[in-house]
């Protein structure tokens, strides 16, 4: 989302919490409108009557369903205690709160019109659709607005009370990073913060930045306990990546759970890890087109050299023999007869799959 000016350096929001001991707290980030993924990790973790839920932002966007995920957080949060901060997806109150500005006004149409760069209808454009407003260039954005306003209020006003940073009397939930000098919109977007990051006070927990982009060689959205910097990161790609997950972290158990929707299969024959093995990733996933054959092509990464046979759907642009691709991993899992799997996908050279959080291929028969 363009981020307004006065947010840039407003100083972040913080909500105080007392949780009592004994309690457990679930950690939950990066829902992206993904709705039937939190239904379904919710039930995996079978919540107790005191449970703690804190979704630690971006609640919103990218997925099918944004507009349900936001009222289905709403009713749970009438039925159990919960809280949540603001991720930089979710603050979108401000199409309804903001002056009129054209420069922002701009950004909303091409937003709304452009199906938020392809991912497809986000919150707005979904109380757009139900209310049966058009949404095309030439809308008009004022009467868009107050249809907003007319009919959302409670949604609007769940989004209006967001902080940015949730501290108890143990640990701090912030969406991208926990820098308030830098003011609120840092914190809900703040890139591969773990990289940057100083050791915390309490222990710090954060979604934002997928975990596979923390590796080069693997593809792991396990969650990642830091404790030199008292860090745990716990985005598991929902949405964002095609093998992605959802992840839950317990507290103060220092325990996770995870969910996606993948069908489950048992492998029949072994096979050993490749000792060597890349992960071409967001960010820096220019390559080199070597060779086309039916499925697959052969490619060399620009940056490291490395080659790989990739998925000829998974090039994004294409320029000759240079291209981008979507996030792609040559990496073997190891695995053991009766192992079960997550099948992300079946090709003609193997099974792409996931096994505890970590995704990679597997070269032999399922059952």
């Amino acid at each position: 989302m363009r981020p307004n000016p006065l947010l840039m350096s407003a100083p972040p929001t913080v909500e105080r919490l007392h949780i009592g001991p004994g309690r457990r707290i679930v950690a939950i980030s990066d829902v992206h409108g993904q709705l039937d993924y939190l239904k379904g990790l919710l039930e995996k973790c079978a919540l107790r009557d005191d449970d703690v839920i804190v979704f630690v932002g971006d609640l919103l966007e990218k997925g099918p369903d944004s507009l349900g995920t936001l009222r289905y957080v709403m009713e749970l949060s009438r039925e159990r205690e919960v809280h949540a901060v603001c991720g930089n997806c979710d603050f979108w109150q401000n199409f309804c709160d903001l002056p009129d500005d054209p420069e922002q006004d701009a950004f909303y149409r091409r937003y709304l019109v452009g199906r938020n760069k392809g991912w497809g209808d986000g919150i707005i454009a979904q109380m757009l659709r139900e209310q049966g407003v058009a949404i095309v260039r030439d809308m008009d954005l004022a009467a868009a607005k107050a249809a907003v306003r007319d009919h959302y209020g409670p949604e609007l006003d769940f989004l209006r009370a967001l902080p940015h940073i949730i501290e108890t009397e143990d640990y701090t939930f912030v969406h991208g990073g926990l820098v308030p000098e830098r003011g609120a919109f840092a914190c809900m977007k703040l890139d591969h913060y773990r990289t940057v990051a100083k050791p915390h006070e309490k222990w710090t927990i954060v979604g934002h930045w997928p975990l596979v982009l923390y590796h080069e060689d693997i593809v792991d959205a396990r969650p990642i306990v830091d404790g030199d910097l008292r860090l745990i990161s716990i985005d598991g790609g929902c949405v964002l990546k095609d093998d992605g997950q959802l992840n839950a972290f317990f507290l103060p158990d220092m325990t996770w759970e995870s969910y996606d929707r993948f069908p489950t299969a048992r492998v029949k024959t072994a096979q050993a890890e490749n000792p060597r093995h890349w992960y071409i990733r967001h960010g820096d996933n220019a390559v080199e087109i070597l060779s086309e054959e039916g499925e697959f092509l052969r490619c060399r990464h620009i940056r490291t050299g490395y080659e790989m046979d990739i998925p000829a759907d998974h090039i994004l642009t294409r320029e000759g023999d240079r291209a981008t691709v979507n996030d792609v991993t040559d990496y073997r899992l190891p695995l053991e007869a009766g192992d079960e799997i997550r099948v992300v996908r079946v090709t003609s050279r193997g099974i792409m799959c996931k096994k505890d959080g970590v995704s990679g291929w597997y070269d032999g028969e399922i059952e």
